[in-house]
């Protein structure tokens, strides 16, 4: 692999490795960001592809949490809108003296809101989905 797309490859999975991780304990899909920063990260450094294995099986099994529950599933939609609204007063400025307002912080909220909501419909269907699976088989 060439050096330049190495440096690429590992600084972009870093990025959504990082992000992921803060995600952890924000509102966000944190766990399947980390995984995606691993498996990019894995490209430009084989030794890290030892981590993806037990970090998809936990992704996986945050999939399904979110979805386990139509109250879960209420809350997590609630959250998206909530940070699509809030990007929005950011953006716009509705709120005087709101710190950090503007449309750098309100495109990064909507950005948020709309990658939870996406997020919550590929779980749901990869949870609740009509296609058949190994599981439905036996």
């Amino acid at each position: 692999m060439h050096p330049v797309t190495r440096a690429a490859l590992a600084v972009a999975g870093g990025a959504l490795l990082l992000v992921g991780v803060a995600l952890l304990v924000l509102p966000g899909p944190g766990m399947l960001l980390v995984l995606g920063g691993l498996v990019v990260l894995s490209r430009a450094v084989p030794a890290v592809a030892r981590f993806e294995e037990p970090v998809r099986v936990r992704a996986m099994q945050a999939v399904e949490a979110s979805v386990a529950s139509r109250w879960r599933i209420a809350g997590s939609v609630l959250a998206g809108l909530a940070l699509i609204a809030a990007g929005v007063v950011a953006g716009a400025r509705l709120v005087p003296g709101l710190p950090f307002s503007g449309w750098s912080t309100g495109s990064s909220l909507i950005l948020s809101g709309c990658l939870l909501l996406g997020l919550l419909v590929w779980s749901h269907r990869r949870v609740h989905g009509g296609g058949s699976t190994t599981e439905d088989r036996t």
